[in-house]
């Protein structure tokens, strides 16, 4: 069985969220995604419009998604691949190259980005729709 795993924190779930979990599932048998906590999105100087329990709620009922973990810091990706037996660990083409010291863990792949959504232009749209 091929293990893959990806990281976000998957506030406002969109097509593009959708996109790159089904492309991710599709390289393997068993996707776990990691996402942002609270204490973490804080950390990073973001805020989440749903909890971390939400976001994992409905992460979980996605069809793509096998198990939903919690990303606590930054440091932790090597011992999540250790422990988790990962294969492939998946991130978006934004994050190009930042994640490339797993390669001595497991093969690492980026996705391009769906273009024309991200949960920053949900935001700044809906900014725009209540201030205009």
């Amino acid at each position: 069985m091929r293990k893959i795993i990806t990281y976000g924190t998957f506030d406002l779930l969109h097509w593009g969220h959708i996109n790159i979990l089904k492309r991710a599932k599709s390289l393997g048998d068993y996707l776990v995604v990691a996402i942002s906590t609270d204490e973490f999105n804080a950390i990073k100087g973001k805020k989440a419009y749903h909890d971390y329990e939400n976001r994992k709620m409905i992460l979980e009922s996605i069809r793509y998604v096998d198990e939903v973990i919690p990303e606590n810091n930054w440091d932790q990706k090597i011992n999540d691949v250790i422990n988790n037996d990962i294969d492939i660990f998946v991130m978006g083409d934004d994050w190009k190259g930042k994640f490339d010291f797993l390669k001595d863990y497991c093969e690492v792949i980026y996705l391009p980005r769906t273009v024309g959504i991200s949960t920053t232009k949900i935001k700044k749209d809906l900014l725009k729709v209540n201030n205009g």
